[in-house]
């Protein structure tokens, strides 16, 4: 089979959307299937130098610089599959999310791939692109929803919901189906009145993500004084709200550590008194960080899926997460973790302070936790999106025949 996947972001970009397709090209490629990669092209920046020097640690943690990405060259001869890029412009006030202008490439490619099938990865500019170019050339469509455009526009702007939604119900109602990753997702999409809408998850590497990664030394930097390590991994920006972590950084005995990067990182540094900041991690070194904390710590509302999540339960790491969104298919409230109420910051400080106080338990929900997720491979979801893709192409088969 030969697929498209037009996506709003592919690595070097570290995101959700970049991550899921990528996995999902490998898995094609895996399968004996042929993928092409249509994305934004990143910035020159983010190629000759790779990803930003992380921010300094606090003085009493060392770690090993962050890793750099290579040339565009090298960056996308890693890839699976040939990346085809398209002009883009950073997004203001969020350079690290770029946006896609109009080009020509997009059709092009359809056609000279001679695709069977277009995969829309998190959909919005350039997946609308893909859509129509699609329409045009009678292709088979599968958009991917990942991320909740609505809630970013309630945070950014305090409006803008509906124009929101107008538009992703265009563009997912073209396609000839929508697969969400949650069932909040799915529930999202159909009071929308976004039609042919089905579930599916997204898998994680069990292998790279395990417990037995727990590092002690590690943990000696970050927590000198054995302090309980509380970890939150992800983007620093508005529609995450990190600053619900500031009751937790005031707890006794209680180390905050915080990876990743982002537009809200001065102001953090500041409202997270104590806290530890290590900039983006990536790969094993990221794996072993996970494995190192005692409680993992996520606190935005408008998670779709919730990755990082999925990261820590796979590292044996109990989680505290907003009762919204993908963490309430994820974590079992009172088995794997705590569940609490959105932008409740008393509520996180609560549960933190609960586990705190319950080292047996934080063992129990953590080795739970594993269990949970060792059949999510990113090999079992991929065939699962397969079995999607077969079903779309037979539906549009009958519908000619």
């Amino acid at each position: 089979m030969r697929v498209v996947i037009v996506t709003e972001s592919f690595p070097p970009d570290v995101n959700g959307v970049a991550h899921c397709a990528l996995q999902t090209a490998r898995h094609l490629v895996a399968r004996g299937h042929d993928p092409l990669v249509i994305a934004p092209a990143s910035s020159s920046a983010a190629f000759a130098g790779a990803e930003p020097p992380s921010p300094s640690p606090s003085p009493a943690v060392s770690l090993s610089p962050s890793p750099r990405t290579a040339s565009p060259r090298t960056a996308d001869s890693d890839a699976p599959c040939p990346v085809v890029r398209v002009p883009s412009l950073p997004l203001p006030g969020y350079p690290q999310v770029r946006v896609a202008l109009p080009s020509r490439r997009v059709a092009a490619t359809l056609a000279a791939h001679r695709a069977d099938l277009v995969h829309l990865a998190g959909p919005f500019v350039l997946g609308v692109r893909g859509m129509a170019a699609a329409a045009r050339l009678g292709i088979p469509a599968v958009a991917v929803y990942q991320t909740d455009l609505a809630g970013y526009a309630r945070t950014y702007m305090g409006a803008g919901e509906a124009a929101a939604w107008r538009r992703l119900r265009a563009v997912h109602s073209a396609a000839d189906r929508t697969l969400a990753p949650s069932s909040a997702a799915v529930k999202d999409l159909e009071e929308h009145r976004v039609p042919r809408v089905r579930l599916w998850p997204r898998g994680v590497d069990t292998v790279r993500f395990r417990p037995e990664l727990r590092d002690d030394a590690l943990r000696r930097r970050l927590a000198p004084n054995g302090e309980l390590i509380v970890g939150y991994v992800g983007r620093l920006a508005a529609e995450k709200h990190v600053e619900l972590l500031s009751g937790v950084c005031g707890l006794p005995g209680v180390r905050v550590v915080i990876v990743g990067d982002g537009p809200s990182e001065p102001s953090l540094r500041t409202t997270l008194p104590g806290a530890v900041f290590l900039g983006r991690r990536t790969g094993d070194e990221l794996a072993r960080i996970f494995a190192s904390f005692d409680v993992f710590a996520h606190t935005g509302p408008y998670e779709t899926f919730c990755q990082t999540v999925q990261e820590a339960m796979a590292s044996g790491v109990p989680v505290v997460a907003p009762a919204a969104g993908g963490p309430i298919d994820l974590v079992d409230h009172g088995r794997t973790g705590l569940l609490v109420p959105p932008h409740d910051a008393r509520a996180v400080t609560g549960a933190v302070r609960d586990l705190q106080a319950a080292p047996e338990l934080r063992a129990s929900y953590g080795r739970t936790a594993r269990a949970t997720v060792e059949g999510r491979t990113w090999a079992a979801v991929g065939d699962q999106l397969l079995d999607h893709y077969a079903e779309v192409l037979g539906e549009r088969t009958a519908v000619v025949a």
